[in-house]
This record gives C-alpha cells, sequence and structure tokens, in this order.
C-alpha cells in the first residue's frame, strides 16, 4: 500500500489537550484521518515506523472510543432510532465499564452515562466521532424526525461537556455545522480547524505527494493515454485539482477518492468518480427540494460570500446556498478579499459536470433529454446535423417549467445549452477569448469542434435580422478558426422568447475566412 505521510500534522493535532471540529466534503479521507488518530492513541507509535510522527510521539496509550454515526441515518421510526443511539453508546463505551444499572431505572440513559463518566481519571479517554452529522442531514426533510434526533445528539454532547476532565482529546468530523443541532452550543469549547491554512493539505493528495508516491501508476497511466508528463498532470489538475480548505487561498489540493481511482484504472480515462460514489449527499439534495433552487442559468458565474459564513454555524431552514454548495465540495475557494469576503467557484471538471447534471435533472424534472431509441446529445454533436442538433436543444427547452426557469435573455439561452451538454459529458467552453473577441459556446467531440454564436429575440419579427448579425459577427471575428481546431463547425442560433426555442439557426459554411 502507498501511504501519503501526513504525521506530522497529525502530531500537532494530537500532542495538545483539544476538542477539535473538521468539515470535509464526502471522500476526502476523513474516517481514515479517525483510524490513524484511534491507532496513534490506542497502539502508540506500533503501525508509524518510518513516518515523521516517530521522532516526535512520546506519549503514553489511552483508552480509545471511535463512534460512526453513519450507521444512524436509517430507522423504521423514531423509537428505534433512540434505542440504535443508545445501543452504539453501550456498544463503544462498554468495554471500559460502562452498563445500564436496571436497578437504577429511575435514572434515565444519559444521566447515568454522565455519572459514568464522572469516575473516569483526568485526562484518560480519546473519544473520535466521524460522520457527526450524517444522522441530521439524512433527515432535513421530516421536522419531526430531525428535532427528535437533535435534541438526543444535544442530551449526549451536554454530557460530554459536564464530564469533559476525563477527555484527553476529542476529535469530530462532518460535511455541514448547524447550529440548532446545539452540538457547537454544548460543545462551545470545539476548535474549527475546517479552514485553519495550517491543517488545509491534512486531508487529499497535493500535487506533489502525487508525483512522490505515485511514479510507477503516473508512467502506466502515460502508456495507457499515450501522453507525456506534462499532458498527464495537466489533465489531472483540470479533473481534479482545486480544492482549497484554506481561509487565506494558498493551498489547494486534490481529491484522492478520484486520483486513486483513476491511477487504477487510466484505460477508463478521466472519469467522474466523486459524484458517482458520494458526490451528491442527501443534505444537499434535501435542501434543494425544500428550498428555491438558485438560477441555474447563472450556475457558472463566480459567487461572492463572506468568508465567516463558511465556518458560522446555521439554522438548517437559513443556511446560504453558496455555505452548502461550498460544504458539500460543490464550490471552493478561489480567492479571498482584504473585505473579508471570498469568492467561490468549481473547484475542477469533474465537480462542475456534477453540478451541472444535478442542474440539468432539476431543469429537466427528472425527464431524459436523450429518450430511448433516438442517438444522444453526445453523438448529435459528433455526428449528427445542425438541424439534428437544434431539435433535440429545443426537445430539452420544452420540459423546462418556463415559469420557474424562464429564458430571457441571449445569457440564459446560452447558460441552458451549457447545461443540456455538461449533463451529456461533454465540456464546453464559454465565452473564450480570441484576438478579435469571444465566442459564447465551443464544446469537441469526437473530431469536430463546434462553435456557436446565440442570439436572443424578444419578439418573432426580429429573429432573421439577429441571425444575420450573429453571421456576420462570426464571420469578421474568426471564432474558432487557429490551429488544433479540427473539424470546425459554426453556427448561429436565435432564442425567440415569443415561441420559447430557438426560432431561426444556420450554419457558417465558408469556416476557413
Amino acid at each position: 500500500m502507498i501511504y501519503a505521510d501526513k504525521t506530522d500534522l497529525i502530531y500537532s493535532l494530537a500532542s495538545t489537550r483539544a476538542r477539535i471540529f473538521l468539515a470535509r466534503p464526502r471522500r476526502f479521507g476523513k474516517s481514515l484521518l479517525v483510524s490513524t488518530l484511534q491507532s496513534l492513541f490506542s497502539d502508540g507509535l506500533k503501525y508509524f515506523s518510518g513516518l515523521q510522527i516517530e521522532k516526535l510521539w512520546s506519549d503514553r496509550q489511552y483508552d480509545v472510543v471511535r463512534l460512526d454515526f453513519s450507521g444512524l441515518k436509517i430507522f423504521e421510526n423514531l423509537e428505534q432510532f433512540e434505542r440504535d443511539f443508545k445501543s452504539v453508546l453501550l456498544e463503544a463505551f462498554s468495554p471500559l465499564g460502562f452498563n445500564i444499572n436496571k436497578s437504577r431505572e429511575n435514572i434515565v440513559f444519559f444521566d447515568q452515562f454522565k455519572s459514568w463518566l464522572l469516575t473516569l481519571p483526568p485526562d484518560s479517554l480519546v473519544l473520535l466521532i466521524d460522520e457527526c452529522d450524517t444522522p441530521l442531514t439524512s433527515h432535513l426533510d421530516d421536522d419531526e424526525a430531525f428535532d427528535v434526533i437533535r435534541n438526543h445528539l444535544v442530551k449526549f454532547y451536554t454530557v460530554l461537556k459536564s464530564a469533559e476532565r476525563c477527555l484527553r482529546f476529542f476529535f469530530m468530523t462532518g460535511i455541514t455545522k448547524f447550529s440548532n443541532t446545539s452540538i457547537f452550543s454544548a460543545l462551545n469549547n470545539l476548535t474549527d480547524i475546517s479552514l485553519d491554512t495550517k491543517y488545509s493539505q491534512l486531508l487529499g493528495l497535493t500535487e506533489q505527494e502525487i508525483s512522490l508516491h505515485f511514479e510507477d501508476y503516473l508512467a502506466s497511466a502515460e502508456k495507457v493515454l499515450r501522453l507525456d508528463r506534462n499532458q498527464l498532470q495537466n489533465a489531472l489538475r483540470e479533473n481534479y485539482d482545486g480544492f482549497c480548505f484554506d481561509r487565506k487561498a494558498q493551498n489547494h489540493i486534490y481529491c484522492p477518492w478520484s486520483v486513486l481511482n483513476f491511477l487504477n484504472n487510466p484505460e477508463e480515462g478521466f472519469l467522474n468518480y466523486w459524484y458517482a460514489s458520494g458526490g451528491q449527499p442527501k443534505v444537499l439534495l434535501n435542501y434543494l427540494k425544500k428550498h428555491k433552487l438558485a438560477n441555474p442559468f447563472a450556475f457558472d458565474e463566480p459567487r461572492q460570500i463572506r468568508l465567516s459564513e463558511l465556518t458560522a454555524a446555521r439554522e438548517y431552514k437559513d443556511i446560504g446556498i453558496e455555505a452548502l454548495l461550498a460544504q458539500a465540495g460543490y464550490l471552493t475557494i478561489r480567492s479571498v478579499c482584504s473585505n473579508g469576503y471570498a469568492e467561490l467557484g468549481y473547484p475542477n471538471k469533474e465537480v462542475e459536470l456534477s453540478r451541472a447534471q444535478l442542474y440539468t435533472e432539476e431543469l429537466l424534472r427528472g425527464k431524459n433529454l436523450d429518450p430511448m431509441g433516438v442517438p444522444m446529445l453526445s453523438e448529435l454533436i459528433e455526428t449528427g446535423s445542425l438541424e439534428e442538433i437544434v431539435a433535440r436543444f429545443n426537445a430539452g427547452i420544452n420540459l423546462i417549467d418556463y415559469q420557474t426557469f424562464p429564458i430571457t435573455t441571449e445569457a440564459a439561452s446560452r447558460a441552458c445549452i451549457q447545461l443540456f451538454l455538461m449533463g451529456a459529458a461533454l465540456m464546453p467552453e464559454v465565452e473564450k477569448h480570441t484576438v478579435l473577441g469571444r465566442s459564447d459556446l465551443e464544446v469537441r467531440a469526437g473530431k469536430r469542434h463546434w462553435v456557436f454564436e446565440f442570439k436572443y429575440a424578444a419578439k418573432t419579427k426580429d429573429a432573421a435580422q439577429l441571425l444575420e448579425a450573429g453571421r456576420e459577427q462570426m464571420r469578421s471575428r474568426r471564432y474558432g478558426v487557429g490551429p488544433g481546431a479540427g473539424e470546425l463547425h459554426r453556427a448561429v442560433l436565435v432564442f425567440c422568447g415569443e415561441t420559447r426555442r430557438f426560432e431561426r439557426w444556420l450554419e457558417i459554411e465558408d469556416a476557413a475566412d
């Protein structure tokens, strides 16, 4: 096995008598980090030979309790959740001596638990909690269940706070930070390191770590994909890098799940591993169900948010869409301004495609843009005629709830097609700059390179004139023309506000102009 040594950072955490919270998106290795801390505290340096921490750690061994709340998200009724939750605690703490005294049934479970904790020597217990928010985020659409789960968690964390003298070290991971769970009021001494610059690369892989530890795999990928090292690194960076968990925006990180899957199967190409295996967390989907979806036609515009909002505890009903998307991994910090605001954007292609697929599913209300028995949109872009492509665009637009998502501008018509293409796993370029201007949208499929110019006509009578204006713009500014253009196809599409469809279109035949 290959291990990227981050134990110097683990030492910095574990050497203090601390209570720590760390939020990261799914598939970033939170559980592996918890396992590492568990091994360090329970077995000392037994499994750390040759790692940086071997020369640093001199502490003794401790009793360690590890709780994983990911198994508490499914239950038939609220009584079962209560039983399951108490069972998890009993199973975890009973090896250390905690048991329910049935002769004292008049004393409730958590009071007995508190009394037992108070008997433990100071600094004698290490408590690690993984997926702390899973029971809650799995029931955001059920207020009654959410409240019951919250109340049980509050009782548990309140007991921990009152008996904290027995804790040598406390570490908790999750994705979100909700204030009305009372976790962060019951445990008001938690240190949140989620955006701490020092620990921004604690989880995930840096580019240096990939080059250092995975040389044989990189060489194999080069041969399989017929790429040189620079081309391979650029593709890896474009697809899987770019996550920033740093309030100073100094460091970035690769998603480890995606990188490891790619290196294990390079012949499959740069697939979207993150979204397919957990990048679609229930917290986000449930939020979108109960709240108005942000304007999908502005999905690729940079977002600004106060940096403090990214780590602030919020009511789950009031948490901002940008903060939630950042916590879930769909957005990341691109830059930080001196006024305390951060600019958010997509970390990489993989996540951008994931977000586009999510928006496309919402736009089309669960209907398929590519019905059974017809060529897929990606196939039409690669081999179909312009008439077939526009027909598919219009068919998709016809599925959109026009009152909720009206197309009233040129930018909205372009963004709609951008989402359709990305939902089809294509990767269009928007507003690509040239010497003479910038094209609206370009996309490659197979040998073809399509360049689209979009126009918006409020009235049908204006469509013909706008079509000619688009033709002249395409020719005079030579969009798409240049080395490496491939089989170039240039087209002008005019969307009509009256008919709510692309009403006019043409392909520029003299692509070499």
